[in-house]
């Protein structure tokens, strides 16, 4: 077994995309103050790039497909756990926290496969939507309710 430095340098690349997309999306969960934050979506994206990175190899593509369609679903349960029905109110907390999480796994995934142009562009995407504030949901929604007849 040779050592190949480029190759552990890609692994290393690999595995940091889907650490930094997982902060990235955390930072503005933690800047919201939620229950999930910089180090849970941070490890959401390390551990999917980790896992997905085992069947990278082009040759095991059928195994990669079946890894990722583990962990998209498998981290539902994650996001399962972040979801809060408060007593007395009708409206679940943690929706958006929990598709973040989904979100993150599949820039982890992204990241371990080595398509870092999915990475960054989704990434910039999900922040973007993080973004978007309840003023502009509720603005949307007057305006289409004035639509309606």
């Amino acid at each position: 077994m040779q050592f190949d430095i480029w190759a552990e340098f890609h692994l290393l690349l690999r595995l940091f995309a889907g650490m930094a997309a997982g902060i990235v999306v955390g930072w503005e969960r933690t800047n919201k103050q939620r229950s999930a934050g910089v180090r849970t979506f941070g490890l959401v994206g390390l551990g999917t790039a980790a896992a997905a990175t085992i069947f990278s190899d082009p040759h095991e593509a059928d195994a990669a497909s079946r890894v990722v369609q583990g962990l998209l679903t498998g981290i539902g349960f994650l996001g399962a756990g972040v979801i809060v029905l408060r007593r007395g109110e009708t409206t679940p907390q943690g929706l958006t926290t929990a598709a973040a999480i989904w979100v993150t796994a599949a820039l982890g995934c992204a990241a371990g496969l080595g398509d870092y142009a999915i990475v960054l562009s989704a990434t910039l995407l999900a922040l973007l939507l993080l973004l978007i504030n309840h003023s502009v949901e509720r603005a949307l929604g007057r305006a289409s309710e004035e639509s309606d007849p």
